[in-house]
């Protein structure tokens, strides 16, 4: 085996694997005590520190053959987001559709389909890796993140590029319904996140995310948005909803996802 891998298992694997088992085991009193919440804070911390030493030169995720595909790609999460404005989206066809990108930029922009479809692509075959405990390989073709950012002109001040999604979930925590979820900027121009609007050589489907999602390859799928509507590149974002960067973190996931 590779010691490289085994280097990164090592420190990621047993502090991060124990540290979401606590999280999610559902012991509300015990994870909200100060203690434990310090605790998870400093394991989060060196988590990522880790992961950041050892991909400092931006190593690619593997990527497999068109024989690799799975014949089936679960649809996790959100499949058919309920709002109006959505729902008239997709009965055009998405030919309204526009993605918002703003915040922390030099020059706000919205693009179509059309825009994005015209920018430089990529597409890769990945694993997908759920919290759940399931894996799928599936093939995606987008405009990498980073492309779009460049058009926009990121400040110097931005540190988090957050993704607002079309979801309107009931119990959001500032009531809004609106799914987030965010990354940091050193994972925003790694080449292979992307923004996907095509799953094995189709258009992407609704279940997946139509007409636009997040594929960020080293994180776990909870990272990956669906229903993308708009880009905000923010300096912090603890004054959204729970403060902690994504619907599900606000929830006790990790920030960050790293696999």
């Amino acid at each position: 085996m590779n010691r490289r891998i085994v280097s990164r298992r090592g420190l990621i694997g047993t502090g991060a694997a124990g540290l979401s088992g606590l999280l999610l085991s559902g012991c509300d009193r015990l994870t909200g005590a100060p203690s434990v919440q310090h605790f998870i804070g400093h394991a989060q911390s060196l988590s990522l520190n880790a992961q950041r030493l050892l991909l400092a030169g931006q190593p690619l995720a593997r990527e497999y053959t068109a024989k690799d595909l799975s014949p089936m790609f679960k649809a996790n999460g959100t499949s058919m987001p309920t709002s109006d404005d959505y729902q008239t989206l997709m009965n055009s066809g998405f030919a309204d559709y526009r993605l918002k990108v703003d915040g922390l930029v030099g020059a706000p922009a919205s693009f179509s389909l059309a825009d994005l479809r015209g920018l430089p692509s990529r597409t890769q075959i990945t694993r997908h890796d759920c919290v759940e405990g399931w894996s799928a390989i599936g093939g995606w073709t987008g405009v990498p993140l980073h492309h779009v950012l460049n058009k926009v002109g990121v400040l110097p001040s931005a540190r988090y590029v957050v993704f607002h999604c079309a979801d309107d979930l009931d119990d959001s925590l500032d009531g809004s319904g609106q799914y987030y979820e965010s990354i940091d900027l050193f994972d925003a121009y790694h080449p292979q996140t992307i923004l996907a609007y095509a799953m094995n050589g189709a258009p992407l489907a609704v279940p997946h995310g139509a007409p636009l999602r997040l594929r960020v390859e080293r994180q776990l799928g909870y990272k990956h948005a669906k229903y993308v509507m708009r880009i905000e590149l923010v300096e912090r974002f603890d004054h959204m909803q729970g403060g902690k960067g994504g619907y599900w973190e606000d929830r006790g996931y990790e920030w960050y996802g790293g696999i």
